[in-house]
């Protein structure tokens, strides 16, 4: 069985090898409702390293047979995954609400794009093709083939937990492999749904396997593994990097979509109501816990002060509550270490000469006492040199940024080490396209918001946003294919 109880504080277990399973540790740990931290949502195995070796190894002995199956039948499970995901959208947006903190229209939301990128991957088990390319011999047949390679590992984060960890797992799969999933500590529950549903599609014996527990722990043993071929990744630059340096030691592969500093440029011909709505939209709605949110506004002396007016009267105007509550904006941040990690970067800006124009503060008022909720923050004043100009906060701060002109912006936009996403708002097209020709980011818009994104084209950064080939689009099943050449004389 894979929980213990009927009720909210269940106990749940791995899955591994076709088997709901407890950690060898005899040791679980809870997860919490962050709008509450009293509501404890259910235990969870308080894995380690022998326990995903367990996974490894299941998901090893599966690869054979499951690599062998022709891919289009590989593929036959995701159709039934598709109906699974639109008959319980509902339950799983409101255990993501529960979990995460995210306001049911923000959860519905990612359920909903994760049914279309879902939709979108139904058709990649019969595109795995290669390339038939003439011989310099006329006797001699060439042509590639692209093979399934083994063991994966995902790694999925917390504040997209169904959707990232479907769209990493279901091109793993399909291409042949087995996987071995390890999902963020605080979205437990919501990715045991996850793989229940996995399970119910068809998906065969340790094909894909669950482990939970502490992410230092499992992932130095998922990375240092021989048996784990590659390693998709989404989080932080810093785990990522260090993933990476230890997966390509010994030969593996890493694919990691990791931090964000976003810009958003806004010109003195641009429609200044659709800037701040698409601001507003992607810099704190769901409190900025988007590796593609804005973060910095960049604006010319022209709008400079009616941008700041507007962005500062919108973000006074948001509703922080439970997100339950349709009337809410947001609800709280996903923990306590969120929740510090904007009060560290609160301080840093004030100390540093930033002026902290509204926000800025946890919110304790009544009910809000029990959970992180915390005010959505505009900060004027800020300068290229400063902390929260460079480094990544996933919070609800909007550092806005002077400049003198679109080659001012330009260059301050891409001074960071980040590279995911940015936005230009601007009626010039000659503007647009210079924009969009020296912008250093993997995903760029022009006149929408940095957030936007669709499972048709491939998702990435540069710099230390991104390592490794694409995600989504037709860039879905590279990482994890190889491809093999074949010369033949009959």
């Amino acid at each position: 069985m894979r929980k213990v109880g009927d009720d909210l504080t269940a106990t749940y277990n791995n899955y591994i090898d076709g088997a709901w399973v407890t950690s060898h540790t005899g040791q679980v740990f809870p997860s919490t409702s962050p709008a509450n931290t009293n509501e404890v949502l259910g235990f969870f195995q308080k894995s380690d390293g022998l326990d995903a070796r367990s996974a490894i190894e299941a998901a090893a002995n599966a690869f054979g047979e499951w690599s062998q199956k022709s891919a289009p039948t590989r593929g036959e499970f995701l159709f039934s995954l598709i109906h699974l995901l639109e008959k319980h959208k509902e339950e799983l947006a409101e255990t993501i609400t529960r979990e995460v903190g995210k306001t049911l229209r923000e959860a519905r939301g990612e359920v909903a794009k994760t049914i279309t990128s879902m939709k979108q991957l139904t058709g990649e088990a019969t595109r795995l093709t290669g390339q038939t390319v003439p011989s310099f011999d006329e006797r001699v047949i060439g042509y590639t083939v692209r093979e399934p390679i083994g063991v994966f590992a995902i790694i999925a984060p917390w504040n997209f937990p169904l959707g990232i960890g479907l769209w990493k797992i279901v091109p793993a799969i399909l291409a042949g492999n087995t996987v071995v999933f390890k999902p963020a500590s605080n979205t437990s529950l919501i990715s045991v749904k996850l793989m229940e549903l996995l399970i119910k599609s068809g998906v065969p014996s340790g094909v894909v396997n669950l482990v939970t527990g502490p992410g230092a722990v499992i992932g130095d043993e998922l990375a240092n593994h021989p048996l784990v071929k590659g390693i998709s990744f989404t989080g932080s630059s810093e785990v990522g990097l260090a993933l990476g340096r230890a997966v390509g030691a010994r030969g593996g592969k890493i694919q990691a979509e990791m931090g964000g500093k976003n810009p958003a440029i806004i010109l003195a011909d641009a429609d200044i109501d659709l800037a701040i709505d698409s601001i507003v939209l992607s810099g704190f709605f769901d409190n900025g816990q988007r590796c593609t949110g804005t973060s910095r506004v960049l604006v010319v002396p022209e709008v400079a002060e009616q941008v700041k007016a507007k962005l500062i009267e919108r973000a006074k105007g948001l509703k922080i509550g439970n997100g339950f509550d349709p009337d809410n904006h947001n609800g709280p941040v996903a923990d306590e270490h969120q929740l510090n990690l904007y009060l560290h970067y609160v301080q840093k800006g004030i100390e540093e000469g930033g002026v902290l124009e509204c926000g800025g503060k946890r919110l304790v008022e009544g009910d809000l006492a029990q959970g992180y909720f915390v005010a959505p923050t505009v900060f004027t004043g800020i300068t290229q040199e400063m902390t929260i100009a460079n480094e990544e906060i996933f919070g609800p701060v909007i550092a806005v940024i002077d400049v003198d002109s679109f080659e001012h912006a330009m260059q301050v936009a891409n001074q960071v080490e980040f590279g995911l996403s940015s936005t230009i708002f601007t009626n010039d097209l000659q503007k647009a396209f210079q924009f969009v020709k020296g912008i250093q980011s993997g995903v760029t818009h022009v006149n929408m918001p940095s957030t936007h994104f669709e499972s048709q084209f491939p998702f990435g950064g540069k710099k230390i946003s991104g390592l490794g080939p694409r995600e989504q689009g037709e860039s879905a099943l590279d990482f994890y294919v190889e491809t093999k050449t074949v010369y033949i004389r009959p």
